[in-house]
């Protein structure tokens, strides 16, 4: 019977590839929306993968610096060290930068580490260009995504980095690019207030000023013990919050991307409906269209089951072609978004699936009409 829906197709094939590429366009788009998704937990971990601590030491009470504020000081990395089981530990920073460019600023997550440690932020394999920071003062190392160049000058704060070197792939859990910069510098720039700053609090009688401060201080354990464990000490004796690399992850995809996620899965679902009601529609008009056809050949004796099935196999054809579509146009324009769009084949899968389903589902209200037809209309008709 499926060469009666081929020749059915080919009666009003206009209709029937404009109409599979409108769904494929929806259904692309649903392809976009979970590499979005895939893209911002790729982006979430680079951070995670590229300085592959153990442990996470943060301000008591707080998740971290990825979800909320933290400080503490930067010689808790020594007492951390005395640790048994503690192989390295490394102050850190973390903070949101705006770098001028020629006609806007351009937002950027900037790490500071301190460049003679024992754990260095930046994985040489995303170094494209340049090398890694050698001094404590005003030198930087940028992502390509923010086009600078090596050699330039860039204006942070009250004084001028140079591009020393370029990485790829290098971002953080929102999208925005990572930059480098040394330890004194980032606190520098997060801790140090300005000149007027200064004199308004010394006016108030605020006389001290603390930028020896970081974010976090990150570990790494002895072979032989247990993470969990270690962290469960530095949270008794140290009165810190500790979190192990897999519940850093946790923290990461769950508080920091999760409302993001929540919407691009509850938009997701809206697409395939509305991509589902359009399929409906299209067979029901294509069914009453050929309403008196359908008639003549109820009329004649055709069963039902393979008017049914005629029509069923329509609807699953313009599923199929709309999804062969929408895989076309997804990866046609993926790469002109903004934030990473990471579109992974298992997911295709799955929402071809869907479509079958949904189709299936859609051509229910075309087939009540068939089952319904009066095969006397065909006589005079």
């Amino acid at each position: 019977m499926i060469h009666l829906a081929k020749e059915d197709i080919k009666h009003t094939l206009g209709k029937f590839v404009v109409t599979a590429m409108g769904v494929g366009m929806l259904l692309g788009i649903v392809l976009i929306m979970v590499g979005v998704y895939r893209g911002m937990i790729a982006d979430a971990e680079v951070i995670l993968n590229d300085l592959n601590v153990d442990l996470w030491i943060v301000q008591d009470d707080t998740l971290g610096p990825f979800a909320e504020a933290s400080k503490v000081h930067e010689d808790l990395k020594y007492t951390i060290k005395t640790i048994n089981a503690i192989d390295k530990s490394e102050a850190i920073t973390f903070q949101n930068l705006q770098l001028p460019l020629p006609h806007k600023k351009l937002a950027v997550f900037a790490i500071g580490y301190d460049i003679y440690g024992a754990i260095n932020p930046i994985n040489t394999k995303r170094l494209i260009a340049g090398r890694v920071l050698k001094n404590e003062h005003y030198e930087i190392v940028v992502s390509d995504k923010t086009l600078y160049k090596l050699g330039d000058k860039i204006k942070l704060g009250r004084n001028f980095y140079t591009v020393v070197g370029i990485t790829h792939g290098t971002v953080a859990s929102g999208g925005d690019p990572l930059v480098y910069v040394s330890l004194k510098d980032a606190q520098e720039l997060q801790f140090t207030y300005s000149n007027k700053r200064i004199e308004t609090d010394r006016a108030r009688g605020i006389l001290s000023k603390n930028s020896d401060l970081v974010n976090a201080i990150i570990a790494t354990v002895k072979p032989g013990y247990i993470n969990e464990e270690i962290a469960k000490d530095i949270r008794k004796w140290l009165h810190k919050s500790v979190y192990t690399r897999a519940q850093q992850k946790v923290v990461l995809t769950r508080y920091v991307v999760e409302k993001a996620s929540k919407q691009i899965g509850l938009f997701t679902v809206i697409l395939v409906v509305v991509a589902t009601i359009i399929i409906a529609l299209i067979i029901y008009t294509m069914t009453l269209e050929k309403m008196k056809e359908i008639s003549i050949m109820k009329l004649i004796g055709l069963p039902n089951s393979l008017i049914v099935k005629m029509i069923v196999e329509e609807t699953m054809l313009l599923g199929f072609f709309a999804f062969i579509f929408g895989n076309i146009f997804s990866h046609l324009i993926y790469t002109k978004f903004p934030k990473n769009v990471l579109l992974q084949l298992q997911d295709a899968w799955v929402l071809f699936g869907i479509v079958m389903v949904a189709s299936v589902f859609a051509s229910f209200i075309a087939v009540k009409k068939v089952i319904n037809a009066d095969p006397t209309a065909a006589i005079g008709g």
